[in-house]
């Protein structure tokens, strides 16, 4: 987006350390590129949390409906799905990132594969590791989209921290975000069920409540419906050593229709058939009752509906870094002006995942990233104006 920008103002090369280029881009359209999402912006604006003041002139400039009229100057049409989630008709990344690439080329921008940022030379080049020999660039303006620390295998390792800390910009510690948790299961768990998808519960934590699904790992949790809480949970994880998750595994039953139901004779069936046929609860859900209830709550109908409405998940840890979605820490915004350069460092910028904020899964990622690469690219262009 950067490059973009600058290219109708000035000469522009952009270097990526891997051997061809965006491929966090396509490895977040796998499934699917979920580009962005369709719900009015000043409710999208609210995703953000604590940097929605620092990022909202940047995504008030490329809004949500922007970034889908840019795409179709791309030739990719898109459309808005159920839940509000904007994807491409085609859901590939691969058509976006190869048309993208080609005005680009098409623009000027000279790219550069497998050139890996290294800092500065002792005259203020920028430095680069590259198969064969190392590279020298001079440059009159830089902008850094280098990535948090979450995708090491894709280049986002966070090893550029060292290069900004030695020029005084001060870095956040990555942190995971919209990521899974540990718990720890019983060894029939783990073998019975790590892998099986829990469908249409509903999740909540610190008055927060999301309804939809997760999956149940080896180690613990993980999915859409836990990532949407993850920042909380990981916050409460590091205060407390623990966070205790709540799971309402019938959702759509209230809890005197639960009762109810469980109220009636079950005759010869056993608690398990009780259970499938009254409250629908058999599978995954019957083990995660099993594992999580005390046992006391299978004694009667009342206890049983309660623990069914208001089962306590006791979450450990947050996974690894390198397993999470995307990453919290990085730049401060502080260390920025309102154009995205570092304070510290006249004519470099700063873009994407190497900030330091964090929003959920849902397009907002992407969002952000795009937006905020936008914003650095005509923060360099002005600057590039005024030299």
């Amino acid at each position: 987006m950067a490059a973009e920008r600058l290219a109708p103002v000035a000469e522009v090369h952009l270097f990526d350390a891997m051997p061809s280029l965006g491929r966090k881009f396509l490895l977040a359209g796998k499934s699917g590129l979920n580009i962005t999402h369709g719900e009015e912006l000043d409710i999208f604006l609210t995703r953000f949390g604590a940097a929605r003041e620092q990022l909202e002139p940047a995504l008030r400039a490329f809004t949500p409906h922007d970034i889908r009229s840019w795409t179709a100057e791309l030739g990719i049409e898109t459309f808005q799905g159920s839940s509000g989630r904007v994807f491409p008709v085609m859901m590939k990344a691969s058509p976006l990132l190869r048309a993208w690439l080609r005005r680009l080329g098409e623009s000027g921008v000279i790219f550069h594969a497998w050139h890996r940022w290294q800092g500065w030379t002792e005259d203020g080049a920028l430095r680069f590791s590259a198969p064969g020999s190392d590279l020298a660039f001079m440059a009159d303006a830089t902008v850094l989209a280098l990535g948090g620390a979450s995708w090491p295998r894709l280049g986002a390792d966070g090893s550029w921290t060292p290069f900004l800390s030695a020029r005084g910009v001060e870095i956040a510690p990555f942190r995971p975000s919209n990521c899974g948790f540990d718990v720890a299961w019983s060894e029939h768990m783990k073998e019975r069920f790590a892998g099986a998808p829990v469908k249409s519960v509903t999740l909540g934590f610190a008055g927060e409540s999301v309804k939809g699904d997760f999956v149940v790992t080896e180690n613990g949790i993980e999915g859409s419906a836990v990532y949407a809480l993850s920042a909380a949970l990981r916050d409460a994880t590091e205060r407390d050593g623990y966070a205790t998750l709540s799971l309402d595994l019938a959702p759509d039953m209230d809890l005197v229709r639960l009762e109810t139901a469980l109220a009636t004779p079950r005759g010869k069936n056993s608690i398990a058939n009780h259970l499938r046929k009254k409250a629908h609860i058999d599978g995954v859900k019957a083990a995660l009752l099993r594992e999580a209830a005390d046992k006391a709550a299978f004694e009667n109908p009342s206890s049983l509906a309660r623990a069914i409405k208001r089962l306590s998940l006791r979450l450990e840890r947050p996974r690894p870094i390198t397993e999470a979605i995307s990453a919290v820490g990085g730049i401060p915004f502080g260390e920025l002006d309102e154009g995205f350069m570092l304070k510290k460092c006249p004519g470099v910028f700063a873009a994407g995942e190497m900030l330091d904020w964090e929003a959920p899964t849902g397009g907002y990622l992407i969002s952000a990233c795009l937006a905020t690469g936008r914003a650095a690219g005509d923060g360099a262009a002005r600057w590039l104006r005024r030299s």
